[in-house]
């Protein structure tokens, strides 16, 4: 009998599978479901950008393969795109890399940093990908807790100095999936020096860099780091654009870093279809008005959404940024967020995201994406309080 590889057995628990069969159950019983457990926007691609990608199909130029010197016009209207926002000078030719979603990058890029038993610092609670990446590579788990108290931040004064000397490298997220907590600047300054100090790579993952509703934009990690002499970022088009079924985002950063990063991609894959790169740079170098579309839809979901549960006696908090609300569990499930979530989809049909499912700093804590109209949003609440009154 064959026998399958031992790196597959972290990866066999998977939270949000379970959430998706019991999603699947209480549809099948008739439950009319309502999902705002995933992060996946409602709202539909620019029809500039669907333009652009409906007259590449009729050209056969571009329907074979695509490799990387055929990206050169994406990396340079990534490269102009992040130096208009952010400042900081990049070279398309050696530090961007188109992907297939961030996600592909940020699950890949452990294998060209982490020999077998090297640590990665990873954020606890933090996006599932970032530690199934490592464990491909299988490398070490170090979690680094997000508290309230440090507001979502880590203190990287505690991680333990003989896991610092078997650490290769740290992934970070602000605006933060799930905890909504957005750094500065100033934090990315001293993560920067941190990094620099024990010889780290620094990862900043970096979805929701346009969605925030209050204060200062988030800071790119490269303003921090604008030599990019540790750093590599990932940005997705899923988010402020919403092109998530399209899966394309890019790596910019240390060219040491995007050049071992094409080697694990090029034993992978070739890139996808040109047409959705041709339609990614219409994006990235048009009117940004969607985006700020994008940002008024979700302030407008997130104070119908906060209000309503206020007025249920849920006291969940406003963010600043991302699509999310990351809220405490009340009284009894404070220590089951599994539960709460599983007997709240068969009861009620309302999915939402068990904070365990982020991991261990996680428990006690929903996360809820506001991905419906407000009217949709109070049907949720409205089955929530019919649910925690019963």
């Amino acid at each position: 009998m064959f026998q399958l590889s031992d790196r597959l057995n972290p990866l066999r628990s998977n939270v949000f599978a379970d959430m998706d069969h019991a999603k699947a159950k209480a549809k099948a019983s008739g439950q009319p479901l309502i999902d705002l457990s995933l992060g996946s926007s409602d709202l539909p691609t620019p029809p500039p950008v669907l333009e652009t990608i409906a007259q590449s199909l009729s050209d056969p130029k571009t329907h074979g393969y695509l490799l990387f010197h055929g990206t050169l016009p994406f990396r340079r209207a990534a490269a102009q795109w992040y130096t208009q926002k952010f400042g900081v000078t990049v070279d398309p030719e050696t530090e961007v890399l188109p992907l297939i979603g961030s996600q592909e990058g940020t699950a890949h890029l452990p294998l060209a940093i982490l020999n077998p038993g090297d640590f990665a610092l990873l954020q606890d609670p933090g996006y599932p990908s970032h530690a199934g990446g490592v464990y491909l590579a299988n490398g070490q788990i170090y979690t680094m807790p997000l508290l309230a108290e440090n507001h979502f931040l880590p203190v990287l004064e505690d991680i333990p100095l003989p896991v610092l000397n078997q650490s290769r490298m740290m992934v970070l997220s602000y605006p933060h999936n799930p905890t909504t907590a957005v750094a500065s600047l100033s934090f990315f300054r001293s993560a920067v020096a941190f990094c620099q100090q024990h010889n780290l790579v620094l990862v900043h993952d970096f979805p929701y860099g346009d969605l925030f509703f209050e204060g200062d934009p988030p800071p790119s990690v490269l303003q921090a780091d604008p030599d990019k002499s540790v750093s590599i970022e990932f940005f997705t088009m899923s988010k402020s654009y919403n092109m998530g079924g399209f899966r394309i985002g890019y790596a910019i950063g240390n060219r040491e870093l995007i050049r071992a990063l094409r080697q694990v991609k090029a034993t992978v894959d070739f890139n996808q279809y040109l047409g959705i790169l041709n339609g990614a740079s219409t994006a990235l170098t048009g009117s940004q008005a969607v985006v700020q579309q994008v940002i008024d839809t979700f302030r407008q979901r997130r104070d119908a959404f906060v209000q309503a549960m206020h007025q249920i006696g849920w006291p969940v908090p406003t963010p600043t940024a991302t699509m999310y609300i990351w809220a405490r569990l009340p009284e009894p499930w404070t220590t089951n967020s599994i539960g709460f979530c599983t007997q709240l989809v068969q009861a009620t049909g309302v999915a939402v995201a068990p904070g365990a499912g982020f991991g261990k700093s996680g428990e006690g804590y929903v996360r809820f994406a506001l991905v419906h109209d407000p009217q949709v949003l109070q049907q949720a609440v409205d089955r929530i309080a019919q649910f925690l009154s019963s």
